[in-house]
């Protein structure tokens, strides 16, 4: 009993330099906020150029709306599964759950090279041309990859790599989906090229520059 005193002051001690930390929201919310940035660029692309063009394309050649749907599914999974990896505990596998989405988008661009017909209000893209759409992922993919970093910079990925490479994912095939609106090209080799050479590059940097920034420092609470 004569120690309790002790025992005590040294609860006390180790309590107090501790700050209060503010609960982070549950994984599926913060990726809802995420979406909403997307939904947000969508929107004002859609007032510029309009729906007309693209759901022409998608009407004469369907393989570009399945590809269009894949884009945005792989964006949505990647992002909620960027955010799961940031909380201690929850399983790496959820990681896998990008994989039918991503096939589906990969799958259906595909197509277009088997068609035998160009689709409605598209050229085939020569590589001058291609460029710009090489321009609009990297581009749109910078902003969608800031965010993801900093909404997760308060959390505590164990696996920061694996998450940034998943914010990667997130962010080039968001971009991809927004490069849907507007896009005038078909499904070309030459345009797909492009396309896989902008993802590419898109999760490569995130991994090496987002894995970096992503390291855990401190643990927080997480609901």
């Amino acid at each position: 009993m004569a120690d309790a005193p002790n025992h005590q002051s040294l609860i006390h001690a180790l309590g107090a330099d501790l700050a209060p930390v503010r609960r982070l929201r549950p994984p599926l919310w913060r990726a809802l906020a995420w979406t909403l940035l997307l939904a947000a660029m969508a929107a004002l692309l859609v007032w510029h150029y309009g729906l007309t063009p693209m759901l022409t394309r998608w009407r004469g050649a369907p393989d570009l709306a399945w590809a269009g749907v894949g884009a945005v599914l792989t964006a949505l999974v990647a992002g909620w599964a960027a955010f799961s990896l940031g909380v201690p505990g929850r399983p790496v596998t959820r990681a896998w759950l990008v994989l039918p989405p991503a096939l589906l988008w990969i799958g259906a661009s595909g197509v277009g090279c088997l068609r035998s017909w160009v689709a409605p209000d598209t050229v085939v893209a020569t590589m001058a041309g291609a460029r710009g759409c090489l321009e609009f992922i990297l581009a749109f993919s910078l902003p969608l990859s800031a965010v993801l970093v900093w909404l997760l910079r308060r959390a505590y990925p164990l696996r920061p790599v694996l998450t940034a490479a998943m914010i990667g994912v997130a962010s080039a095939a968001g971009s991809a989906s927004l490069l849907e609106i507007c896009h005038e090209f078909d499904a070309a080799a030459t345009d797909l090229a492009v396309h896989a050479l902008a993802v590419g590059l898109v999760i490569g940097v995130n991994a090496l520059c987002g894995g970096r920034l992503l390291r855990p420092r401190r643990p927080v609470a997480v609901r």
